[in-house]
């Protein structure tokens, strides 16, 4: 790590983090709509956007500083393993494809801004509905964080704040201005401002992917090098090699199964697709998302080129910024570190946006205000989106660095157990509302207690994700034992709560609605007042 500031590539860092805040800043002023006082405006830049917009803005939200900084890091540290990224993010899409047009469709027939909004309408409860919002907000946060840990790894690396005994307010001055400023851009122009900075964000990661995928090889001498110093060190340290030990595959696998499953529960990932402007947006997008899977395998090598490289951190997270760092010319670590900056930016404001729509939507209107206005509900979205970010900022300046990612797994534990209200209510309305409550609650009590039961070298708790599976004896993916003990309290309960004919609360969906698309008729007649008829909405 280099002893002082590295001014060529804070300069060209610097450069790029001033030009995506003056375009966040002017994105209030694109696809400007006659009455922007509306969540569809701020929240889902008025369900306005099309199939190339929808792409970088969903490629922004789910490739990010986790998918720069964590993921080459986890292969870094205990190899093919950490692989587990690549075949959940192609495990997706084929799920995604079966349900979010229907969500879609839904969603834009009555005016549904959150997940939350369609698990009440659809079921009739406000306690599922809080539910599901409190499980949205909690997952988000540390995700939030984590974008937040990727923008002070590479200041580390650049040797920005100072040593470790330098004053805590003067080491982290530089994430609190990239914060101060995010949280600006974001009150002013609400989603508009990542969706418009997206085109920077992907085409500055996938130029230093091209780069370093050709460039850095060439300096280690080659690809059989790279992974040969990677056997070697896997090997020396009694981990088998590369390929994940017998006892350690039912952990990839579940996993990767699990996180496949709860990729698209996440608040920021249903407010990218809902802010489409049709059904067939959606339709293409899980047709070429799929590309970034691609970018996703080439980085994940990353982790195998920083072993060859000889890179040396005491924390991880810091494996392929120190990379760059000794591989790069100055002013192409500089880009690359903007790269992974900017990735931080953008998710972190859609995911601030998506958690603040959430309390907004489900907790503020459902329960405090009933008549809130729609101006009332955007000027509280945005006070709320700043305490979201305050929240993460502190999550990382008081929290080990080194478990972002374990507190993020651990948000993916909340986030899986909302999917059986979510996309069981789109293709069926048979399960009972209590029961999914009570598998929610049954499945969210399990994944916590067994994940706070987990001991890492460096915590005694939340040391990670994966425990023993009842039944099985193999260590798998917390998450997902979770979700199948949800369903399968939900299903029984179900059977029992039919049977006794227990109130099962007024549906307000119709089975055309999940397949309605803009412009069909009646559609824009069910829309709220703010909603109905918003410039580019249809």
């Amino acid at each position: 790590m280099t002893d002082g500031v590295n001014g060529v590539a804070l300069a060209v860092f610097i450069f790029f983090f001033v030009a995506v805040t003056v375009m966040g800043f002017m994105a209030a002023r694109w696809r400007r709509a006659a009455n922007e006082a509306s969540l569809d405006e701020w929240g889902l830049g008025g369900r306005s956007f099309g199939t190339w917009v929808t792409w970088f803005l969903l490629g922004g939200d789910l490739y990010t500083a986790y998918t720069f900084v964590a993921v080459p890091a986890a292969i870094y540290a205990a190899g093919a393993a950490g692989f587990f990224a690549v075949p959940y993010t192609i495990l997706v899409y084929p799920l995604i494809f079966t349900f979010l047009p229907r969500l879609w469709s839904v969603s834009h027939k009555h005016g549904y801004v959150t997940t939350s909004d369609f698990v009440r309408g659809r079921f009739g409860s406000k306690g599922l509905s809080l539910a599901v919002a409190v499980t949205g907000i909690l997952a988000t946060m540390p995700y939030i964080a984590l974008q937040l840990v990727g923008i002070q790894a590479v200041l580390d690396v650049m040797g920005v704040g100072g040593g470790e005994n330098t004053n805590w307010f003067v080491k982290d001055l530089p994430l609190l201005i990239a914060f101060a400023v995010l949280a600006a851009y974001t009150y002013s122009s609400g989603l508009r401002a990542p969706a418009l900075i997206a085109f920077v964000k992907d085409g500055l990661i996938y130029l230093v992917i091209a780069v370093a995928i050709i460039y850095i090889p060439i300096k280690l001498g080659g690809f059989d090098d790279i992974f040969a110093a990677a056997r070697d060190k896997f090997t020396e340290a009694g981990a088998g090699g590369l390929v994940p030990a017998e006892a350690g595959q039912w952990g990839y696998a579940t996993l990767a199964l699990g996180s496949a499953l709860a990729l698209f529960m996440y608040p920021h990932s249903i407010t990218a697709t809902l802010s489409s402007r049709s059904r067939e947006v959606i339709r293409r997008n899980t047709t070429i998302l799929p590309l970034y899977s691609l970018m996703l395998g080439l980085l994940a090598l990353l982790g195998f080129m920083a072993i060859a490289a000889g890179v040396k951190v005491d924390n991880g997270q810091l494996a392929i910024p120190q990379l760059f760092e000794n591989m790069f010319p100055d002013w192409f670590a500089g880009v690359a570190f903007a790269a992974i900056g900017i990735g931080a930016l953008v998710p972190a404001a859609i995911m601030s946006i998506a958690a603040a729509n959430l309390f907004t939507r489900n907790i503020y209107k459902d329960f405090l205000k009933p008549d809130a206005t729609p101006e009332q509900e955007t000027k509280v979205s945005k006070v709320v989106s700043l305490l979201v970010k305050v929240g993460a900022l502190a999550f990382v300046l008081t929290m080990d660095k080194t478990v972002a990612i374990n507190f993020q797994l651990l948000g993916g534990i909340w986030i899986l157990q909302t999917m059986p209200a979510l996309v069981g209510g789109l293709f069926t309305r048979w399960f009972h509302r209590w029961a999914l409550l009570a598998g929610w609650a049954a499945g969210m009590i399990y994944g916590t207690a067994a994940a706070y039961g987990v001991a890492s070298p460096t915590q005694k708790h939340f040391g990670g994700s994966s425990d023993e599976i009842p039944g099985l004896g193999e260590i798998g993916y917390i998450g997902l034992t979770a979700f199948v003990l949800n369903v399968l309290v939900t299903v029984v309960l179900t059977f029992v709560l039919n049977a006794v004919k227990a109130p099962a609360g007024i549906d307000e969906t119709s089975p055309a609605d999940y397949t309605a698309d803009a412009g069909d008729p009646g559609v824009e007649a069910e829309l709220p007042p703010a909603t109905a008829g918003a410039p580019g909405g249809h």
